[in-house]
């Protein structure tokens, strides 16, 4: 359903991207391109990482998804079945902190309502403000699959997560234990070990001193310690020594009082402490440091919790009950040093744990929790990676995936919220589980198992928490398409596994491993073809965007000051595959010119269609431009086509601009340019207008609204280039190749010489041209005559007095011009040349005479390195010769 014609007569001066866009997208959805349906053609299917359904846009979503949209709309134009879902993550932590915040503004406290009455506040808001993040991706023009939108709460996902649980329940994989787990004192819940970021933090390494307990106690006799956490020492139920330490032998098993609340506790020998760090004695506080918990499974010690869930402490602490545990750090630290335990204070700086989505201090706490035991889920994911079953790009994140899955540990999968999908599990007066999607299910299990139990009137009482937001996105390539509430339907067969996984590396723990896992244990197969990780978007100080730094734009605003094919631009072209781009507005400014530089050369097309004339016969003039330009536009057809392929997206984008800004635009348009008042020969507009609807629909995939409003304003059309299937590459004619690069160095060559010995563009020159390769002069003469207004041209053997010498290449070239010649000039700038090749030279020299370059480097590049070596000194030899040649008519 192509769109209406175009007015030509209403193009405008430049693109002027906002009326365009939204005309196009609309279109483009009317139409309904965007949408798959299973059928016989192959599918290219992208599932869209799914963003927080509180989420805005920002930088790194726009470099995710416009990759995809790049590879989406490229299998569209290679006639495959394009599929890409949209979707939104319910993003529990995050959702509910919003809804608490809404729920603050208007004087309600969570505690205050009922689970229920809560989850309508929160569907409320989901409702208000969810979509906020799908709509603003329209705005990029990505062409999704709109009517799959999937939301990770919609009631066929939320039954597929449970319908796993209980699965992976009854397999034993899923169990509830009470072990060491991070907790986010500001959200109130339970964090795996992916959501705590590690940040060096520089603290205090305070020296505390712990009394002798017993009778007759010297004074000073006890033991130091040291500690950043004075806050636990409340908490503390032993102190540890090496038993290697002489320092500590003849106090192991004694006992030392408790600074400030004097309770006793005993030394204890264990080879874990370390002698060189701080005093070589550790203060042992089980509820509070993993590695402390250990120590206490191991010598059977006391857990003692100072602190309630949201950081304060407990009534456990004896003192500064109720009270925040950094403030309480202050005022112990103050009375200790009055009271005289506190004997030094060292600066330190040490790893400690933030919340991910808070970015509050996690505290260590042991709790009652639900787990996946990951070791039988890790092994055929490790292998599916590491046999390239799956392949990952750049392929460096292997080793990244690898290390982690040998050193898997089990997931912990509750949260203490009540946005999500809430843990299948009820209790019975005596603390029995059952775990049943349904209470009625749970009730039948009671009462199959205990007698006593009535199903219609014993109180079961289902788990509060909910679950991990992972555990549900883990499903997402499967159960977009219903393949876990529905298994084995049309559309689960036909689209999984999918092509193409885009992320960043940062979630290939949290998100990537996790979803391979669930894609072999449930479908027996992998989950995706190949993973594409983008890189982290930084600013030009090499920053990473954030708000908090204040240097993230606004992405909105810049789509409306440059366009979203200018945007698009930008962050594709200096995005090299998987490593990170320094964003540069500049370079949005700079895909807005390229706008303007196709608009232009499209109107330029335009107005020489007005004056062509009716021949079908190329003009002789243009031949060698036509012959030229088709030679490179097929191999640059091929090469975009590998580089599509590698995902070597931003250098098949550098390719095209290459190709249409300078080739197109500032060569063959100007090759092609009739004389003043001459007609444009109707053979070379029918070949012109060909080239640029060819380029237009190379670059559609990365710049799809100016490519779709050129290719109709240029020519009547019956199609839209958004479907329009891509031609197959055309044939590389080599030796046309190399005329064009010869006719392109000449002219520049020529130009470069008339601006430095004043010849003006109008002045014509007689061109003498010695050279050994006549052949590759002989078709391209007459344009080389024309574009550097050369009266006549010939080929000699020998020097021509009288004349400017240039030397391009490995040639010679001598201007004979009316204008006088200054020898002084040209001595000049032979000499800068020559001086300019040494240091080349050395470069090279240096570069293959280095045996580990050598060893390591690709044939064809040591072969490239030769050649470029070869090529200079033959050109330095050349360059000597006209030196001297000059120097002796002095």
């Amino acid at each position: 359903m192509p769109i209406m014609a175009i007015d030509k007569t209403a193009i405008t001066k430049n693109f002027e991207p906002g009326d365009v866009e939204r005309k196009w997208y609309a279109h483009w959805q009317n139409s309904g391109y965007f949408k798959s349906e299973p059928n016989d053609k192959q599918p290219y299917t992208i599932v869209m990482p799914p963003p927080n359904v509180t989420g805005i846009l920002h930088m790194g979503h726009c470099l995710n998804n416009t990759i995809q949209d790049i590879l989406i709309r490229d299998a569209r134009m290679q006639g495959k079945n394009a599929c890409w879902v949209p979707g939104t993550d319910h993003a529990s932590i995050a959702t509910e902190a919003k809804v608490v915040a809404m729920l603050r503004e208007k004087g309600i406290k969570k505690s205050d309502l009922s689970r229920e009455k809560f989850l309508e506040y929160a569907w409320e808001w989901k409702e208000k403000y969810g979509g906020i993040i799908l709509e603003q991706l329209k705005k990029l023009g990505f062409s999704l699959d709109w009517d799959r939108t999937t939301f990770t709460m919609d009631e066929h996902y939320y039954d597929s997560v449970i319908k796993v649980f209980i699965d992976l329940h009854k397999k034993g994989i899923i169990y509830r234990g009470k072990r060491m787990i991070n907790w986010d004192v500001k959200a109130l819940t339970a964090l795996s070990d992916e959501e705590v970021i590690r940040k060096e933090t520089p603290q205090n390494l305070y020296h505390l001193h712990y009394k002798l307990a017993g009778d007759n106690v010297k004074e000073g006799e006890g033991i130091t310690v040291a500690t950043v956490r004075p806050e636990t020492i409340m908490g503390d139920v032993a102190i540890a020594v090496n038993p290697a330490d002489p320092r500590y032998t003849m106090m192991v098993g004694k006992k030392v009082l408790v600074p400030l609340i004097n309770r006793e506790i005993p030394i204890i020998a264990d080879e874990y402490v370390t002698l060189d760090f701080g005093t070589g004695a550790l203060k042992v506080t089980p509820a509070h440091d993993q590695n402390d918990y250990a120590l206490g499974q191991k010598h059977g010690l006391e857990i003692i919790d100072v602190f309630n869930d949201d950081g304060t402490m407990s009534e456990s602490a004896q003192i500064y009950v109720g009270e925040d545990r950094f403030a309480v750090r202050k005022k112990i630290v103050k009375e200790m040093e009055e009271k005289g335990f506190l004997t030094k204070t060292e600066s330190y700086t040490s790893e400690v744990g933030y919340s991910e989505r808070t970015d509050v201090v996690v505290e260590p706490r042991l709790s009652m929790q639900w787990w996946v035991s990951t070791e039988k889920l890790a092994s055929p994911a490790l292998k599916a990676v590491m046999e390239e079953e799956i392949q990952f790009y750049p392929a460096k994140y292997r080793n990244l995936y690898r290390h982690w899955m040998e050193n898997i540990k089990d997931w912990c999968i509750s949260r203490q919220l009540w946005w999500g999908q809430r843990i299948p599990a009820w209790y019975d007066a005596d603390g029995n589980i059952y775990i049943a999607a349904t209470e009625a299910e749970a009730r039948k299990q009671a009462a199959e198992k205990d007698s006593n139990f009535d199903e219609k009137n014993s109180v079961l009482t289902q788990d509060e928490d909910c679950l991990d937001t992972w555990f549900s996105s883990w499903l997402w390539p499967m159960e977009v398409f219903k393949g876990i509430s529905d298994p084995g339907n049309k559309e689960i067969e036909y689209y999984y596994p999918t092509q193409t996984l885009v992320t960043a590396p940062e979630i290939i723990f949290f998100w990537v491993a996790r979803m391979i896992m669930a894609g072999y244990d449930y479908k027996n197969a992998k989950p995706f073809d190949a993973v594409y990780f983008t890189g982290i978007v930084r600013d030009k100080q090499g920053r990473k965007m954030s708000k908090s730094l204040g240097n993230s734009p606004d992405l909105l605003q810049l789509i409306e000051q440059y366009g979203a094919d200018a945007t698009r631009f930008g962050v594709m072209i200096a995005s090299p595959a998987g490593n990170d781009i320094l964003f540069d507005e500049s370079a949005l400014e700079q895909g807005r010119n390229f706008c303007n530089k196709m608009w232009n050369a499209q109107k330029l097309l335009l107005m020489w269609q007005e004056k062509q004339d009716s021949g079908d016969k190329p003009n002789p003039d243009d031949s060698v431009a036509i012959e030229w330009f088709a030679s490179r536009l097929a191999e640059v057809q091929k090469s975009v086509a590998d580089h599509m392929k590698q995902f070597k997206l931003s250098e098949a984008l550098k390719q095209l601009y290459s190709l249409i800004w300078d080739d197109f635009c500032s060569w063959y348009l100007e090759w092609i340019k009739p004389g003043m008042d001459q007609p444009m020969a109707g053979h070379t507009y029918k070949a012109s207008v060909k080239f640029l609807t060819s380029m237009m629909q190379m670059l559609h995939p990365f710049m799809p609204f100016v490519t779709e409003e050129i290719y109709h304003n240029i020519e009547e059309r019956a199609d839209d280039l958004c479907v329009k299937q891509a031609p197959a590459a055309g044939i590389i004619n080599e030796n046309i190749l190399e005329q064009g690069s010869t006719l392109k160095a000449v002219i520049s060559g020529l130009r470069d010489t008339r601006v430095k010995n004043n010849i003006k563009p109008r002045e014509a020159i007689s061109l003498h041209i010695c050279t050994d390769r006549n052949e590759n002069y002989s078709s391209i003469i007459p344009l080389m005559q024309k574009q550097v207004n050369a009266k006549e041209i010939h080929f000699v053997d020998t020097a021509v007095e009288g004349t400017i010498n240039v030397v391009i290449g490995k040639e010679q070239f001598y201007v004979e011009s009316d204008a006088p010649i200054d020898t002084g000039a040209q001595l000049e700038s032979l000499k800068k040349e020559k001086d300019h090749l040494e240091k080349f030279l050395l470069s090279i020299d240096k570069k293959l005479s280095n045996e580990k370059f050598i060893a390591n480097a690709k044939e064809e590049v040591i072969i490239l390195e030769k050649k470029k070596q070869s090529d200079a000194k033959e050109k330095l030899s050349i360059i000597n010769e006209n030196l001297n040649a000059i120097a002796s008519t002095k």
